[in-house]
């Protein structure tokens, strides 16, 4: 026959079971978190990223095709009878407002980067119900103790053997 203890949904369970479940869920969770938080933060990188670009290309049109284009459109505009100067002047403004209006397009990506709320709103919430749990007062164990018989070594007989000094004093003497 199969032992009931087994089942998920067993009241008869023991307390290496309970606990190797809770370790179990604990360490699902904290995987799940992790796994919720690299999502969000690889999706405000990706708009990030996106932000940066359209600087970078903004950068790019202002330095490199600037001088050709606008001598090319200068003597274009100049060709129609306008004066060679206010040719230049009117090249510069349009090259401006296009370097503002990629300008602006960045600054609106950038804006929409946030931190990663539902990854903080589910830690802060894994924290709450977390603090309520207590550990469970444990008696101390030394360390190499087990399996000996008090007394059988050196450092044990010496542990016995040492003088019972006061507390306050030996405070006293620590705090100086």
């Amino acid at each position: 026959m199969s032992d009931p203890g087994n089942y998920a949904g067993s009241t008869d369970r023991s307390i290496g079971q309970l606990f190797a479940s809770a370790t179990a869920e604990m360490s699902a969770l904290v995987h799940d978190e992790i796994a919720l938080a690299k999502a969000e933060v690889r999706q405000d990188v990706k708009r990030g990223v996106i932000g940066s670009v359209a600087f970078i290309v903004a950068g790019v049109l202002i330095l490199f095709s600037l001088p050709v284009l606008s001598f090319a459109a200068a003597y274009w505009i100049h060709s129609s009878g306008l004066g060679l100067a206010w040719c230049f002047g009117i090249v510069g403004l349009a090259f401006i407002l296009l370097a503002a209006v990629l300008a602006l397009i960045a600054i609106a990506k950038f804006k929409k980067v946030k931190p990663p709320e539902k990854s903080i709103a589910s830690a802060k919430q894994s924290a709450a119900v977390l603090q309520g749990v207590k550990p469970h007062p444990r008696p101390a164990v030394v360390a190499g103790a087990v399996g000996r018989a008090p007394g059988s070594t050196l450092a044990d007989k010496a542990i016995e053997n040492r003088p019972v000094q006061d507390k306050a004093v030996s405070v006293a003497r620590s705090s100086t």
